[in-house]
């Protein structure tokens, strides 16, 4: 875990961007592992299994009935409800639960999945780098990096706008609202989505019942 504590120690006070480590919530380290019950296999490295029963229910994978007008296979985030739902074909969604960061609630209008990771590396943005020039340049992929397993870039008009969905390695954070990021989810929940959601997907996020256009 050494990598992670140098990582989270550089990034505190970042700014948001680039889906910077985390906020000001810390687990002790004989916690953490209480969170954890396995591995699922996966490549290049299995995937830890959270103990889902310490996440309050609504923010355990499930399929929900669903009547927005959104069509299937459209992500919306509703930072509020710290939910994120895949729609799906038969008048249903499958709900995941978040953390989601400041970037989320600052973040408006419609964006696609420009790409995907697998196992994706980190790497700072320039702001970050010139307020703390100790920064590493990358953070290579793995079961310590703040993107955790998977994640989904997201463009608007063909342009990164540094907005991710990604996987953590802090399942306690799921259902929070941290002081950094873009939106979290288990590491086998952003698998679970990944292979169920094609590049070139829409995204929505909304708050407060509307969606922020």
């Amino acid at each position: 875990m050494t990598t992670r504590r140098i990582l989270i120690a550089l990034v505190a006070f970042a700014p948001l961007a680039a889906c910077n480590a985390r906020g000001p919530m810390t687990v002790a380290q004989t916690d953490e592992a209480a969170w954890y019950t396995g591995t699922m296999p996966d490549k290049p490295y299995d995937v830890p299994l959270v103990d889902t029963d310490r996440l309050d229910p609504k923010y355990r994978r499930q399929i929900v009935s669903y009547k927005g007008p959104e069509r299937p296979g459209t992500i919306v985030v509703d930072i509020d409800a710290r939910q994120l739902a895949l729609v799906q074909e038969d008048g249903t969604a499958r709900q995941y639960g978040v953390g989601v960061g400041k970037l989320g609630f600052s973040w408006k209008g419609q964006a696609t999945v420009g790409r995907k990771g697998v196992w994706p590396d980190w790497r700072p943005t320039t702001t970050m780098v010139s307020l703390n020039p100790d920064l590493p340049r990358t953070l290579k992929g793995g079961v310590d990096n703040p993107l955790g397993a998977r994640a989904l870039y997201l463009h608007q008009n063909g342009r990164d706008i540094l907005f991710r969905i990604h996987g953590t390695n802090e399942p306690w954070s799921i259902g929070e609202q941290l002081s950094s990021g873009c939106v979290r989810m288990l590491n086998e929940d952003i698998v679970d989505l990944y292979e169920r959601v094609p590049v070139g997907a829409t995204v929505l996020v909304k708050r407060n019942g509307k969606y922020r256009v």
